[in-house]
């Protein structure tokens, strides 16, 4: 797998005077990080994403990078896919090694991966994401063939493992998934506050675009990607056949179907959208997307007193520093 290389390509005028003909083209391969809140929609959209890209002829890998290890569960019809970390603490207790078929399985030309994750309250989820690319790296991940590879991580979730790829330019762009509600967008506004932030540090990754998922025509969402300086991909409405049919495990994603043209646009969306540089709003731009009733923006803040933090009276006590007095 070869990551872009900056800068330009040498020119035939450019190359050495030994070198007779230019080099066999290399693919280059597009990895590119979800991100969402929990709960809004990125694993639906990535496995009808992923499903349309593949119809289209594209070699496409996904990797779930979410601990609850559910990215693929509706690729395979509601089946789970053995995780990377969880087959590999098997294996090494029975001493052999992990490979490819143990934990890549494939649908219609996708091929699919679930990083997985600690057992409530047994472990650091993002830990676990670091050693899963670990393990990944072991297994050749960078030597693999595709056009595009998806990793659907968490948003809201701050610790290093999750901005894995933002930190370490593992990705070349972004997208955020949200809808018309506050905390999907103050999610997807953290994401681009990383992205912003490390790019500051010399950072290569920008944001492609959001996807509007369940859109049920109030905007909001829509107001943020403007106000970000973000394009929004494609949205997807709040509708009971795909609400439906996502509850079954069903792609809706299929060139021909009804909603085929909405993830074809996605899928062209995604592959040609630049990664571009956000500018991330403040909790009172944030705000300021929703009417005042729907968010309490009239409320102010009142401080607490020393008398409120007790059931009676507060009593002033005496210090017990030591004061000398002037000789």
């Amino acid at each position: 797998m070869n990551l872009p290389v900056q800068g330009p390509v040498p020119t035939g005028s450019q190359r050495a005077a030994g070198d007779s003909a230019p080099a066999p083209a290399i693919k280059e391969t597009q990895i590119i990080a979800i991100y969402g809140k929990g709960g809004i929609g990125k694993s639906f959209t990535l496995a009808n994403l992923s499903y349309m890209m593949a119809q289209q002829g594209k070699k496409v890998l996904l990797i779930g990078c979410d601990p609850k290890s559910d990215t693929a569960t509706l690729l395979f019809g509601g089946r789970n896919c053995p995780t990377i970390l969880g087959t590999s603490s098997a294996k090494k207790r029975a001493g052999e090694p992990v490979t490819i078929g143990d934990v890549c399985f494939k649908r219609d030309g996708v091929f699919a991966m679930e990083l997985g994750g600690p057992d409530v309250g047994r472990g650091c989820g993002g830990r676990g994401i670091i050693h899963g690319f670990e393990l990944l790296e072991g297994l050749g991940f960078h030597d693999w063939d595709f056009d595009y590879v998806l990793l659907d991580f968490l948003g809201d979730v701050v610790c290093g493992g999750f901005g894995l790829p933002i930190a370490r330019d593992l990705c070349q762009k972004v997208i955020v998934v949200g809808s018309n509600d506050l905390q999907s967008l103050y999610v997807a506004n953290n994401v681009c506050s990383a992205v912003e932030y490390f790019a500051g540090l010399g950072g290569n990754v920008g944001v492609a675009g959001m996807l509007i998922n369940k859109d049920d025509g109030t905007g909001e969402a829509q107001a943020f990607a403007e106000a970000v300086k973000i394009p929004v991909l494609a949205t997807i409405p709040a509708h009971e056949d795909i609400r439906r049919k996502s509850a079954n495990y069903e792609i809706v994603g299929r060139p021909g179907e009804r909603w085929g043209p909405l993830f074809e646009e996605l899928a062209t969306n995604v592959a040609q959208a630049p990664p571009v540089r956000p500018k991330p709003l403040d909790q009172d731009g944030l705000l300021g997307l929703f009417k005042g009733d729907e968010v309490g923006r009239h409320i102010q803040l009142e401080s607490a007193t020393p008398a409120d933090m007790c059931s009676t009276e507060a009593v002033v006590k005496p210090s017990l520093e030591v004061v000398y007095d002037d000789v």
